[in-house]
């Protein structure tokens, strides 16, 4: 390694050759764009209005700039101050990208190839409000991201299906079968990971070797809820998990709201499975609408009150109800390709017969044998017309012509005469028994009992003498 005096006299390094350890272990160079964006990230929470539209006037890294000089407006100059002193801001972009490469995770900026642009449409979704969660809803600035998949990818054709935690079986069974459905026809199924709705949804993707991606409140190589922990390593290893906080970041409550507007962002459509009055899905609902995208809702029983939020927002203009895959496809999917085919039941062999065979039919009994021209009375037809539609129900085993009259047909009128003698005088004993208080059967009756059971008393009894048993 060579060196150069500076006019001080101290020695420094120059130059490093190739071979030199120290110059193979040095992190590669990164973009200052990128590296602005990713301290930004560190600096305030996501979605945070004012250092959105700084970062708009004039670029992440002139922002960066004016925020570590205190040249911003005292709100955000005061967050972000608090959080720069326990920071190195110079080594925060080389620890993050490192530790980001440590779990297997990638960190993802607008300016990649592999951002979704439908995350820079959060933009719309601001409110000049007090509330932050209503009024901070910018962009992220950056996003962490585990797993093979390419994210923008993966959210082309992309469904979000949310819902209550405490979840119901027959809300797990909904969410988890309309997610494998979904993932059968190609489409990623994004959710946020939690207990319930969420991780039916991830399953029934998993399960049909779908793609599917968790959105998290806390970094990704965080695990929350602690349970997921083997759901998550699944999600990983063919789908993604993803995160606008940096690594380590906690599961605040707060942030759950906060990362719904992504999730929403993320998809075409939001189907909402199973939620309370006052479920969180339903913010994301409310989100998807605000962005123009398509809001779905699964009805539930009208007495459950995990169904109570679902059903208030299927009241909402705009709400679309589904029940299957095909609805939903029919709602995200490209127009006149995705379309679902109307349900119709199951034709039954009556839907053959005409209006007036239909009209005779109703006519005849199942058990009281009634001529043409009763059954023509009956139904108002007339008698020529009965008797030239009931060959054709005899035919069809609508009906059974017996000694010059007609009745319903019955599955005992294809048995052989034998068999159908033996049933008759079977049903006939069984009458008669009936009748006389008797039971129809081979063995004993009842009233020869008490006399068979004294028989075998006495046959049993030893014979006795003076002194006892012999």
């Amino acid at each position: 390694m060579t060196t150069t005096k500076p006019p001080g006299g101290a020695t420094r390094p120059a130059s490093r050759d190739a071979t030199d350890p120290a110059a193979v272990a040095r992190p590669p160079a990164i973009d200052e764009v990128r590296a602005a964006r990713i301290v930004l990230a560190h600096l305030a929470e996501p979605g945070r209005r004012d250092l959105g539209e700084l970062v708009r006037a004039v670029g992440p890294v002139e922002a960066l700039a004016r925020i570590r000089a205190g040249r911003v407006p005292a709100a955000l100059r005061e967050v972000t101050a608090a959080r720069m002193s326990t920071l190195d801001l110079a080594e925060v972009p080389h620890r993050a990208v490192a530790e980001a490469a440590r779990v297997g995770a990638r960190i993802v900026t607008p300016e990649d190839d592999e951002w979704p642009a439908q995350l820079d449409e959060l933009v719309v979704l601001s409110r000049p409000v007090a509330d932050p969660v209503e009024r901070d809803t910018d962009p992220p600035h950056c996003v962490w991201v585990r797993g093979p998949l390419a994210l923008r990818e993966a959210c082309e054709r992309s469904v979000a299906v949310v819902g209550a935690r405490a979840s119901t079986a027959y809300g797990d069974h909904v969410a988890a079968d309309l997610a494998y459905g979904l993932a059968e026809r190609g489409w990623t199924v994004v959710s946020g990971g939690a207990f319930g709705i969420d991780a039916a949804a991830h399953r029934g993707a998993l399960a049909a070797a779908g793609r599917t991606i968790a959105v998290l409140a806390c970094g990704v190589d965080r695990c929350y809820p602690a349970s997921h922990r083997l759901l998550f390593d699944r999600i990983a290893e063919t789908g993604l998990i993803f995160s606008e906080w940096p690594l380590g970041a906690d599961p605040h409550r707060h942030r759950f709201l906060v990362r719904n507007r992504v999730i929403a962002a993320l998809a075409r459509g939001t189907v909402v499975v199973e939620a309370a009055l006052r479920s969180g899905a339903r913010s994301t609902l409310r989100r998807a609408r605000q962005l123009g995208r398509m809001a779905m809702v699964v009805p539930g029983p009208v007495t459950s009150a995990l169904s109570a939020g679902a059903h208030e927002e299927l009241r909402e203009p705009g709400t679309v109800l589904v029940a299957r895959t095909a609805h939903v496809v029919d709602a995200v999917g490209a127009i006149g390709a995705d379309l679902a085919p109307v349900a119709r039941a199951e034709p039954t062999a009556r839907d053959a017969l005409t209006r007036l065979e239909r009209q005779v039919l109703d006519g005849v009994r199942p058990r009281k044998i009634l001529t043409a021209e009763e059954i023509a009375r009956a139904v108002g037809v007339s008698p020529r017309e009965a008797r030239a539609t009931l060959p054709s129900l005899v035919q069809a085993k609508f009906v059974t012509a017996v000694d010059g009259g007609y009745r319903l047909w019955r599955r005992s009128d294809d048995e052989p005469p034998a068999r159908r003698t033996r049933r008759a005088a079977s049903t006939g004993e069984t009458a008669r028994a009936k009748a006389t208080g008797r039971p129809a059967s081979r063995h004993r009756s009842a009233q020869h009992q008490p006399a068979a059971r004294a028989r075998q008393s006495g046959r049993n009894q030893q014979p006795t003498g003076e002194d006892g048993p012999r």
